[in-house]
């Protein structure tokens, strides 16, 4: 009985709420205006823009603000440093850097710091104000990707820089700088393959000290050919004299 009074009468029944817009459907093309302190809020946050010029063209209008370029000191300092490195390095690198785990980064940024070997990362802007009226301003379109430089003082720290470049796949070699010097991919890695300077100097010097023994040989040539006629005829006549000598004195003594 208790459980019947409990579940029947005792029991409560949540109310099943059910919602309907007001006045039915809202119409879109003549919506219906706003309550006063609504459209006061909406008049207040409604953005302001400048207008333009009245004779202004369209285009000039719109890109009036994108023109304006904002002046970062902190930039101005940066960009200082790029130029200092790109005055002074002997070797300068431009590498693609693709996705890489900063852990990769790290040991590939110390593999090369072993070698004095610097590596830098700089946006787009900096490059800009670095390089803008210099010898430099070709590396610019290098820069619409993320672009890693690597500078050295020493250029013939290029076949340590490629070996760390093989052993990181995610660094793509684009180009190069080698002593104020634009360099492709190609003639970049072509330069690691010649000698260093004093081997270079040793072989030059061995060329021209061949050269000239050569021609010292050609000229003395003709002398020695003659030298050497001048000998064996001698020393025919003196075979020829000396058979001679010995025939007549073979003769003599059968005569007596």
């Amino acid at each position: 009985m208790s459980n019947f009074l409990q579940k029947a009468l005792l029991q409560s029944w949540p109310p099943l709420v059910s919602f309907k817009r007001f006045r039915g459907k809202i119409n879109i093309q003549r919506p219906r205006q706003p309550h006063y302190e609504r459209a006061r809020v909406i008049e207040l946050v409604k953005p302001v823009y400048k207008q333009p010029d009245f004779n202004a063209p369209c285009q000039d209008a719109g890109q009036s603000k994108i023109n304006q370029k904002v002046v970062n000191p902190y930039e101005k300092i940066i960009a200082r440093e790029v130029r200092n490195w790109l005055d002074h390095s002997k070797m300068v690198a431009f590498i693609h850097s693709n996705s890489i785990r900063q852990e990769d980064f790290f040991k590939a940024q110390v593999a090369l710091h072993r070698h004095q070997i610097s590596v830098k990362s700089y946006g787009k802007s900096i490059i800009q104000q670095a390089v803008e009226g210099t010898k430099y301003e070709a590396i610019q379109s290098l820069f619409n990707v993320k672009t890693v430089i690597i500078f050295c003082p020493d250029e013939s720290k290029i076949r340590q820089l490629l070996a760390v470049l093989k052993k990181t796949p995610q660094f793509v070699l684009m180009a190069g700088i080698i002593q104020g010097q634009f360099l492709s991919k190609e003639e970049f890695i072509g330069f690691a393959s010649l000698p260093d300077l004093t081997t270079a100097r040793a072989q030059l010097a061995a060329v021209l000290e061949s050269a000239g023994a050569k021609i010292v040989s050609d000229l003395e040539c003709h002398q020695n050919q003659l030298v050497n006629v001048l000998e064996s005829y001698v020393r025919h006549e003196n075979e020829k004299s000396g058979a001679s000598s010995g025939e007549s004195d073979e003769t003599e003594g059968s005569k007596a």
